[in-house]
């Protein structure tokens, strides 16, 4: 059989990400139509407790790297590990989540394998056994579609767009690789981890998302958008302009030069819907816009538009949701 399908299944303290699920899960349906093996490589430190989640999803080998050196997210370890991977597995398409990591590793690998790359990609495609990528291009203004030459494609994939699907048990190889890397490669290491004393919703894996912006006036009312993100379950994004006045951390940054989301809700409050923004939240599946003005470009994206005045809106949201769930 030809070169398979890699798909990268990233882990972050023990845990493989959603993202990641949802690259296996595409990777298991690109395999199929075009008649290939889907592997799938997990790299880490005491790993091994994660093989029955990731074959869950789908691949017909797993593969897994377990070594001290990789404790850490260093490029050069992770690379060094998804090469291996790639040369074992004979692989044709890799596809990672694009998260921090993928969007670190991925540039690194292509290279040392002269690998096309296509990045943040919300379609993959196989028409006449040919794959190709869809992504979008101009800000979210546009979308190419993207074809590959070589002997190695590699892309990877917005979070959220891409359905997370477990399969039935079937047979799958586990094989354990060890890392082929001296530790005098590794010119970085991660000395201490600092996390934030209350953990929230990171927003690039929130299936809701409820943003904030300068409509919101002052950084004390963002309690307001707190409180309706903690009502739906859903994580608190912010607008570049909040972010820049220091409103709130730059972790919650929706957009170009923030994180790019796609929830199945995306509830944007006193957001006027600058092209930065809309580039990072434009494929959200449902968007609901409340700004009290009614030519705010917000508008244009928007599924649903409330026009009107958020600290009237918000609350009356706030207990509708309440009432729905107490009911």
């Amino acid at each position: 059989m030809p070169g398979g399908v890699l798909v990268f299944a990233e882990q972050r303290g023990g845990v493989l990400k959603r993202s990641s699920l949802e690259a296996l899960s595409e990777g298991r349906r690109t395999a199929d139509r075009l008649g290939r093996l889907l592997v799938a490589l997990i790299a880490g430190d005491g790993i091994g407790r994660l093989a029955d989640q990731a074959v869950a999803f789908g691949p017909d080998r797993l593969l897994l790297i377990d070594s001290p050196l990789l404790a850490a997210y260093s490029t050069e370890g992770y690379a060094a590990a998804l090469g291996q991977a790639i040369t074992h597995a004979s692989a044709e398409i890799v596809l990672l989540a694009c998260t921090a990591m993928g969007r670190d590793l991925a540039p690194r690998v292509a290279a040392r394998f002269g690998a096309g790359l296509a990045t943040d990609c919300v379609a993959l495609m196989t028409e006449g056994g040919v794959f190709r990528a869809r992504r979008p291009v101009y800000s979210g203004k546009a979308y190419a579609t993207v074809e590959f030459s070589g002997s190695l494609a590699m892309a990877t994939l917005r979070p959220n767009v891409f359905p997370a699907q477990e399969r039935p048990p079937a047979a799958c190889e586990i094989v354990r690789l060890e890392l082929e890397l001296p530790e005098s490669a590794i010119r970085a290491r991660v000395v201490r981890t600092e996390l934030a004393e209350k953990k929230e919703i990171d927003v690039a894996d929130a299936s809701i998302i409820v943003s904030g912006g300068r409509g919101l006036k002052d950084p004390a009312n963002f309690s307001l958008i707190r409180e309706l993100a903690e009502a739906l379950g859903g994580a608190v994004g912010a607008s570049r302009a909040v972010v820049d006045a220091g409103w709130i951390e730059h972790a919650h940054q929706v957009g170009q030069t923030g994180k790019v989301v796609a929830p199945a809700l995306y509830i944007a409050c006193g957001i006027s819907g600058a092209i930065q923004h809309l580039a990072g939240m434009s494929t959200s599946k449902v968007i609901v816009a409340i700004n009290k003005d009614p030519d705010a470009p917000i508008f244009k994206a928007a599924t649903y538009g409330i026009v009107g005045d958020l600290f009237a809106v918000i609350p009356k949201m706030i207990e509708e949701i309440r009432r729905l769930k107490a009911e």
